[in-house]
């Protein structure tokens, strides 16, 4: 069914809500996928997969951090050493569709303080890249109306 707008006359045809539910399905896969890539490269050191190596991979992040910006070692350290694991259970909860809208705000707010760490360390070239899956979470915040696949929906879907 088409409709020709009053104002230009020109014709405009509805997207059908198997679009918008398309599409947010592979947004939110994709960010979900992401998410959780970035939690396992975490463990990893030598092409091995540990909490050792995790410990100290995120212990040499956040004294890093602290080197390069005015942010103290006790706020990094912590950040850090919780940082996979926080990755690892968005990512999975996007993944699956647990809590969607609430899931996609929380990660959305972990990858704003990604960027808020490599802002201090004055790494541009990371704060554009992290800025742009900020973007993707809003755009699929604003989609998740549209969310139809999830094993636990959030109640106002």
């Amino acid at each position: 069914m088409n409709e020709t707008s009053a104002t230009t006359g020109v014709v405009v045809t509805p997207v059908s809500r198997c679009e918008y539910t398309a599409a947010f399905l592979l947004l939110r896969l994709f960010l979900g996928l992401r998410t959780l890539i970035e939690a396992i490269h975490k463990f990893e050191s030598s092409g091995t997969y540990s909490t050792a190596n995790y410990t100290k991979n995120m212990t040499r992040m956040a004294e890093g951090i602290t080197g390069a910006s005015f942010l103290p070692l006790w706020a990094t350290k912590p950040y850090a050493l919780v940082l996979g694991y926080v990755l690892a259970i968005l990512g999975t909860a996007l993944l699956l569709g647990v809590k969607t809208r609430t899931t996609l705000i929380l990660s959305g707010l972990v990858y704003l303080s990604l960027s808020f760490g490599l802002m201090t360390v004055q790494e541009s070239e990371g704060v554009a890249w992290l800025g742009m899956y900020v973007l993707m979470f809003v755009v699929a915040l604003v989609l998740v109306r549209n969310d139809r696949f999830s094993v636990w929906p959030d109640k106002f879907n």
